[in-house]
């Protein structure tokens, strides 16, 4: 996946930008749907893994199940990310699990948890932060982060968990593809919240071309399947697509390619 993933980008690096122009025209819009915390919770694990509503699934690194949860995701075509652990200013240090990134940390210990964190989740091809609302603000630990994600051909997700994130401006810097989260579905565990979330993701991607939301397995994931599930009619009618997250990084890259 990964290989392919960074043979596509060659691909549209060298397409004739009328060729990109053309089919951008004709493309429907289109959102992901990063669902966080496999791996970790259990609830609408199987829900989500084995029904109908084309996620990403970003997986807890060092969990019992984080390799179980990305086999089967993979196996069923479902693209996988490293849900990677960093540090926030408020929280239980226990949400974090095993071998979080945090500020202490000096930055080789930041970059071997990282290669461990890509290494403990199959078939990843890109990563996004869980939690993290102190990390995400610390350029040398993002740094650290993004260089590694270069290396690897990984794509960044930033989870919006900080207004006051490194992330975009070190991606940009390193050349890394970086998209930002724009809603959370179920913060509020009530399956009307999350399709209230998904219909306010759709007016987004509407405005933007793409857009993408992130639920979780866990407490809510039962909930938050259901909410979603409900809502994909009202995609079809509005002619929005939900893809894999890479699939939003080719559109980006064909738009970048487009002449002004």
């Amino acid at each position: 996946m990964k290989k392919w993933i960074g043979f596509l980008m060659l691909i549209l690096f060298t397409l004739p930008a009328s060729s990109l122009a053309k089919e951008s025209e004709t493309a429907d819009l289109k959102a992901a749907i990063i669902i966080d915390d496999f791996g970790g919770g259990i609830g609408g694990v199987r829900d989500f893994l084995e029904g109908e509503i084309p996620i990403t699934a970003a997986v807890m690194p060092f969990t019992e199940n984080s390799k179980k949860h990305a086999e089967w995701a993979y196996k069923n075509g479902i693209e996988v990310m490293v849900h990677l652990p960093m540090e926030p200013k408020r929280g239980k240090r226990s949400w974090l699990g095993p071998k979080p990134i945090t500020v202490n940390l000096t930055t080789k210990e930041v970059k071997l948890r990282v290669y461990e964190a890509i290494k403990s989740v199959p078939h990843a091809v890109g990563i996004n932060n869980h939690m993290g609302s102190r990390a995400v603000e610390d350029e040398r630990i993002v740094r650290a982060i993004v260089e590694i994600a270069k290396e690897k051909n990984l794509y960044i997700v930033d989870s919006g968990t900080s207004p006051k994130s490194k992330f975009p401006e070190i991606a940009e810097e390193l050349r890394v593809p970086l998209l930002k989260r724009d809603v959370f579905l179920d913060d509020i565990s009530s399956s009307t919240y999350v399709r209230k979330q998904m219909i306010r993701l759709a007016k987004i991607t509407e405005i933007k071309g793409t857009g993408i939301a992130i639920g979780h397995v866990g407490v809510t994931g039962k909930v938050c399947s259901a909410g979603i599930f409900q809502s994909l009619k009202e995609f079809d009618k509005r002619r929005i697509k939900i893809v894999p997250v890479s699939e939003l990084f080719t559109d980006q890259l064909k738009q970048n390619l487009l002449p002004d």
